[in-house]
């Protein structure tokens, strides 16, 4: 561990019993690599959707209040009663932050990683919001030439999981997806994806300027909630290209139980004897996200054949093959200035990510809007 300081700073997160959830930069040792494991210095890592349910939960940075030192801030939110239940698991608990990025390989706790010393790589390690980082050598990806750590900063989660939407999709059977939240930066690359693999997409977005990002990328569905009409549209979308598998960011609400709706009714068209049990096609929407923290509303209009459930990539990972994951990694890194390209509005330091006003800004889960962490910076 030539050149490794002895200490580092990382950031911290935790819900307290005073029902606030308090964020730290903290300096702490520098981790040392177990058998299997990598230590890799953090040169680059996003702020996803995923990082921010852990850093902040509910959390209103409006309400922030800093202590602490400069090097070191302190920051303390109150959480609603709600919130304070749903973290009673954590309680108590100061958490690392940050699921992905990228930088290099510094140390190897087995030889078989040493080949990997002074590579720069893209991982997930858990906890990245921090100089340092241990990766397990099974989730570091090495970077091809000429890939910078800001390009191969979000190769894991938001690709990746935009890979397994089209592997689920195929692995139950439907011809077709349906995608809510489409303007994102996952939506974006599964769109890409999907376009370049020959997959209909029905993407499904709020806004009207959400609507042409995806119509610039080739977007052959792009239906806005907020129209009238908006169920018909999705009702024949359905139909048009058999879709019976949906992914849903939002969560909470009836917007499931409209896509279950217009996958049921689509199916229905094909009966030619009437059920009052509606069709015997199994469909299925995926619940990946929870911009919505309300409870899922499904309509009997589904019929009797449906699922609603969760989805986490890591839960996917670790069902299929060593083969079947590193066919998924390789595409990523062959692809990255590409497909599976990111473009953030803005790179910060470890510190700013403590900035009550910054995190207002990264908090807003605007489209269009990410985040870049340079921990040396």
């Amino acid at each position: 561990m030539a050149d490794v300081p002895a200490q580092m700073r990382r950031i911290t997160t935790e819900a307290k019993k005073d029902g606030t959830i308090e964020l730290k930069l903290e300096t702490v040792p520098t981790p040392k690599p177990g058998p299997g494991q990598l230590l890799v210095r953090v040169e680059a890592a996003p702020i996803n959707p995923s990082d921010l349910a852990l850093l902040l939960g509910v959390a209103d940075p409006a309400q922030a209040k800093v202590s602490g030192t400069d090097e070191e801030p302190v920051v303390t939110i109150p959480l609603p009663e709600m919130a304070v239940r749903m973290m009673a698991g954590r309680l108590g608990k100061p958490m690392p932050c940050g699921n992905e990025g990228a930088g290099t390989v510094v140390a190897a706790g087995s030889p078989e990683g040493e080949g990997l010393i002074g590579k720069l790589v893209a991982g997930a390690g858990g906890e990245m919001f921090a100089e340092y980082c241990l990766v397990p050598q099974a989730l570091a990806m090495p970077l091809g030439e000429g890939v910078t750590a800001r390009e191969g900063a979000s190769s894991f989660v938001n690709p990746m999981t935009s890979l397994a939407m089209t592997e689920v999709m195929k692995r139950d059977g439907s011809k077709a997806l349906v995608h809510t939240a489409a303007a994102s930066n996952l939506g974006q690359m599964l769109q890409r994806i999907c376009k370049a693999d020959g997959i209909p997409l029905i993407n499904i977005v709020r806004k009207p300027e959400q609507q042409k990002i995806l119509r610039d990328l080739g977007a052959d569905y792009a239906l806005n909630l907020n129209d009238d009409d908006f169920l018909p549209q999705l009702i024949e979308a359905c139909a048009e290209t058999d879709a019976t598998v949906g992914f849903d960011a939002v969560g909470g609400g009836d917007l499931a139980g409209k896509i279950l709706t217009a996958m049921e009714m689509a199916q229905q068209r094909k009966l030619t004897e009437y059920s009052r049990y509606g069709s015997d096609t199994y469909k299925h929407v995926y619940i990946y996200g929870r911009l919505d923290l309300g409870e899922v509303r499904v309509p009997p209009s589904v019929g009797m054949c449906w699922g609603v459930g969760g989805f986490l990539l890591t839960h996917f990972l670790s069902s299929i093959s060593p083969e079947d994951r590193m066919r998924m990694a390789y595409r990523v890194v062959s692809e990255i200035k590409t497909t599976f390209a990111s473009h953030y509005t803005d790179e910060i330091s470890l510190r700013d990510v403590l900035d009550p006003e910054i995190m207002a800004k990264y908090n807003a889960k605007a489209t269009g809007t990410k985040f870049l962490i340079r921990p040396h910076k």
